[in-house]
């Protein structure tokens, strides 16, 4: 290769190397923080259950009640008769009723969705031994569910950080500049492969370097693919222009496109009114044809003549294990005739390539398949990619320290005091935040009025409140006290748990409770982190050499 090649190889290189440094770091802690409450979202369903305790007792009751084929027939016949009941009192004008009369196994709870004046989302869980509203059995004498957000709080935050069409923009462009530098990263490190496996303790600046080269090559695939994948699902709404363009502007048009990219356009309102007929038989049809367990029953203009109600099937341990489209068995049936109208087979997409495509590629991203080993795996990549954002926003202010190139001229040491103060907040600052939503979860009362929002101003809270501490204290101390206020939280929390509900860890294991037993385990290894963490930096503290990894991480810029 000739001079004048190398050197352009080489000016190419350098600017990757300067795209890859620069865009990293201005995006690196909205990605630390989508990436952490990404991985923690893997489990959103088991952090639910440990933020709902007061369900416990009847889901072990529930455990324990042998099921037979009489019980989730007739059974669910009662139940869906008090969904319609409840919502024929409560919401009799509502174009869409949703019934979800039990889980996989014809146990579980009755809950009833529906859309609101606003056309919001809304739902209300019912007592399957009643059909009353669970406030209303709480009222009577029994203990009252608590309201949350729960692990899909950490769902919502980490695809549009609780700021609806605007969060899923910035996300976006979070995303896309993830892309940027994971692409310009590749180029940038010659030996990419080799420092994979090479890691050099104590070194500072290299031994971060070679941490964040590590993580980052160990799980490239895995960054790529959920990048990318994050980017596709949300397609239409960064590329709206044909949508737009067939359907319009307003809620009513987005409504309609949502409709009929779900399950076709619904019926349109005959103005005859008609009784809603039994829905069991249609129930038990719809379980027949899909080969399925009843999730849900849908019904679309509920008393008018043209009602169509569609039954949904629940995806087995088996099918999520060996498919990755975690669409469900669907059929269609007319109210008035009792007509077959539309029907999907399990794993099967309306719509097209295209659709199934997108499917696809929400399964990916979601983790909707391979059952609870592919769980973990995401879990242990997604730390993975938590630390590489981590780690490359630590590196970024140690290199500079060490020789800084005055790139904002007399504002640099002002701007690298900044960076420290994010650094601190971004990282140790949101998994303290994290922690305070689980600890509101326990110490928020549970008759207070709009609780779930209580538990999200306490994260929120939490995290300004890290963020005003970064600044406050140097950022030597601020690590310290930070890590040592995770450490707390984490390790604590099998204490708050008995302190606020009775229930410990010897008991949740010895009535099979994995899912509260693994939040607890977690959170306490989480916490021995933590405290390994802040070890090693009180030891690179005390020794005080200029090379000590935690200390470079830690002192102000010059």
């Amino acid at each position: 290769m000739s001079g004048k090649d190398q050197r352009q190889q080489g000016g190419f290189r350098q600017a990757q190397a300067w795209l890859h440094t620069w865009c990293g770091l201005w995006f690196s802690w909205l990605l630390f923080a989508v990436f952490l409450t990404g991985t923690i979202a893997v489990f959103d369903d088991p952090l639910t259950h440990w933020m709902t305790p007061e369900h416990r007792a009847e889901e072990a009751a529930e455990a324990a009640a042998p099921k037979s084929a009489a019980a989730t027939g007739a059974d669910r016949a009662q139940r869906l008769a008090w969904g319609v009941a409840y919502m024929a009192e409560h919401h009799p004008a509502a174009k869409m009723w949703e019934l979800w009369p039990s889980d996989a196994n014809g146990g579980g709870g009755l809950t009833v969705y529906w859309f609101d004046a606003n056309n919001q989302y809304a739902s209300t869980s019912l007592d399957p031994a009643t059909g009353r509203p669970l406030g209303a059995v709480a009222a009577a004498g029994e203990h009252a569910v608590r309201a949350t957000l729960g692990g899909h709080h950490f769902v919502d935050f980490h695809y549009e950080l609780h700021a609806g069409t605007v969060g899923l923009w910035i996300v976006g462009i979070a995303a896309l500049a993830m892309l940027v530098a994971l692409v310009s990263g590749v180029v940038t490190h010659k030996r990419i492969f080799k420092d994979f496996f090479t890691f050099r303790p104590k070194k500072g600046q290299r031994s971060w370097l070679d941490a964040h080269n590590a993580v980052a090559v160990l799980t490239l695939p895995f960054q790529f693919m959920i990048a990318y994948t994050g980017l596709v699902i949300s397609g239409t709404t960064f590329m709206p222009a044909g949508k737009l363009l067939h359907y319009g502007t307003g809620s009513a048009a987005q409504a309609r496109f949502a409709s009929e990219l779900g399950e076709g356009a619904r019926p349109a309102r005959t103005g005859r009114a008609m009784p809603l007929p039994e829905l069991e038989p249609f129930a038990a049809r719809g379980q027949q044809l899909t080969g399925q367990p009843v999730r849900a029953v849908v019904i679309d203009h509920p008393g008018d003549a043209g009602a169509r109600i569609g039954v949904y099937g629940w995806n087995g341990d088996d099918e999520s294990l060996r498919r990755i489209n975690a669409n469900t068995g669907m059929a269609m049936f007319s109210a008035a005739t009792g007509e077959l109208q539309r029907m999907r087979l399990p794993g099967a997409s309306e719509g097209g390539a295209a659709m199934l495509a997108q499917s696809t590629m929400g399964g990916l991203h979601m983790a909707t398949f391979g059952g609870w080993g592919m769980k973990w795996l995401y879990f242990l990549c997604g730390l993975a990619g938590t630390a590489m954002m981590g780690t490359g926003a630590i590196l970024f202010i140690v290199k500079r320290r060490q020789k800084h190139l005055g790139e904002f001229g007399g504002a640099t040491a002002r701007v690298y005091r900044l960076v420290e103060a994010l650094n601190v907040a971004a990282i140790a600052g949101l998994a303290v935040a994290c922690m305070g939503f689980l600890w509101a979860n326990r110490l928020i009362p549970v008759d207070v009025a709009q609780r779930a929002d209580w538990e999200l101003r306490a994260f929120f809270a939490a995290w300004v409140l890290t963020l005003a501490h970064a600044f406050i204290r140097s950022p030597a101390r601020a690590w310290r006290e930070q890590l040592g206020a995770l450490a707390a939280l984490c390790l604590l929390l099998p204490v708050l748990d008995v302190l606020t509900t009775g229930d410990h860890l010897p008991a949740q294991v010895l009535r099979g409770d994995w899912e509260s037993t693994g939040v607890a385990l977690v959170a306490m290894a989480f916490g021995i982190a933590a405290l390994g963490a802040l070890r090693h930096l009180r030891g690179a503290h005390k020794r005080k050499t200029p090379h000590a990894a935690l200390r470079a991480a830690s002192e102000p810029a010059a």
